[in-house]
């Protein structure tokens, strides 16, 4: 297999150490040869471990993705000039059953990023990088938020109180001020009025953490708040959404993905290929964009219940997949609203347009005989660049004149 790069070295990062092999020409003309060695996961360590990379000539580096472990010796070796620092997927260079070692690993890390076969990920720059820790903690924090009012109302349940019956929010003020009114009146024991307080308290806590978590994201996107601001033009975006696809996906996604149909499996929204003998059979979604795809979900609810393309679309779909009896029928019809979103929010950022909203009627419009053909000469167009499409419409012919029938027919 042809050789890209002569000197690569493949990485195997752990928590406490990290093997390297370096891959460069052997000794024999057309031969090659790999040399591992070890080191520590100190940063100082690290520095060193690039310099000495540099140090045998080595111009492109590759990794696996390991969390947080990675973090480090990657911005370690940022601090050198190679030609490519590359984080990939594990999965595309997984090893075989009973052939895993750290030494084999890193190797075969090696071998095939030298030919080109392996893909670097997309790596946040520093400043949208502290974007995504910010808006990343928020969302752990809102999701402590949930589980504290969660453990509030089962505390309520326990004491026979159906607050959450009659209320559609039991932190809001009025259901609040009933509870600490309760607790006062002493209609429920001393330990529920202890449970119902130390909730309350942990509450307003994380209400408070998360308002200065907004404020500080709010501070850190100024610097892309055009980005923002094309974003926002889409029904279902709003800040909050805003922001998570800015600090998961970055302002200018074309840079990264060729494609939305790229970015679309690399967040997981694309459906699976499962075909077998010509037969199509049910392909789920993958377990990626952990942090967007749920944001991107919350945004197709929201856009579903304005009048637009997008309910229209939302509508037809679930009246395909089961009726709107069917929840799962509702399921699959909202994550292909959110790959919607996710190709829309694509090409707003590449052509920095805003969204123009088509109208309700959009899919009526389309299958319109006038707009059908206005589609197909746009595919002739595109097939044969620069041709005059130009369309005859043939007179019906008259129809046959009938037989003379005999006399006395």
């Amino acid at each position: 297999m042809k050789v890209m790069y002569e000197r690569v070295a493949g990485i195997d990062v752990h928590k406490d150490m990290i093997k390297v092999a370096v891959r460069s020409p052997g000794d024999k003309p057309w031969t090659r040869k790999t040399e591992i060695l070890t080191f520590r996961t100190f940063y100082g360590v690290l520095r060193a471990m690039a310099r000495e990379l540099r140090r045998r000539g080595v111009t492109h580096v590759v990794m696996e993705a390991s969390g947080v472990y990675t973090e480090p010796v990657y911005y370690a070796l940022c601090e050198e000039d190679f030609t490519e620092v590359a984080v990939v997927n594990p999965a595309h260079a997984k090893a075989l059953k009973g052939h895993k070692t750290d030494a084999k690993d890193c190797a075969r890390l090696a071998e095939l990023f030298e030919c080109g076969l392996l893909q670097g990920s997309y790596i946040p720059a520093a400043g949208l990088k502290e974007m995504r820790d910010l808006s990343r903690y928020r969302m752990k924090t809102v999701q402590a938020r949930t589980s504290e009012i969660q453990r509030l109302a089962k505390a309520l349940e326990s004491a026979g109180i159906k607050l959450g019956s009659v209320a559609s929010e039991i932190t809001g003020k009025g259901p609040v001020a009933m509870i600490e009114a309760m607790a006062l009146e002493g209609r429920f024991t001393d330990h529920h009025a202890l449970m119902c307080r130390l909730h309350l308290d942990r509450i307003t806590a994380l209400d408070a953490a998360v308002a200065d978590l907004e404020a500080r994201i709010a501070a850190t996107a100024a610097d892309w708040q055009r980005e923002i601001d094309l974003l926002k033009t889409i029904p279902g975006f709003g800040d909050i959404v805003a922001w998570a696809w800015i600090a998961e996906i970055g302002p200018a996604p074309h840079q990264w993905f060729a494609s939305h149909h790229k970015l679309a499996s690399w967040v997981s929204l694309a459906p699976g290929n499962n075909v077998s003998a010509g037969k199509r059979k049910y392909g789920r979604t993958g377990d990626a964009g952990t942090y967007i795809k749920p944001m991107l979900i919350q945004a197709a609810w929201a856009a579903t219940q304005v009048r637009g393309r997008l309910q229209a679309r939302y509508n037809r779909l679930v009246r395909r997949m089961g009726g709107p009896k069917n929840p799962a029928a509702k399921k699959k019809a909202i994550v292909a609203i959110a790959h919607t979103l996710l190709k829309i929010a694509y090409t707003v950022l590449k052509t920095g347009t805003g969204y123009q909203e088509p109208g309700a009627d959009f899919y009526t419009r389309r299958e319109s005989p006038g707009h059908r053909q206005a589609w197909l000469e746009r595919q002739i167009q595109k097939l044969h660049p620069g041709c005059t499409v130009t369309i005859t419409i043939s007179p019906s012919p008259d129809p046959a004149p009938e037989a003379a029938l005999p006399p006395g027919a």
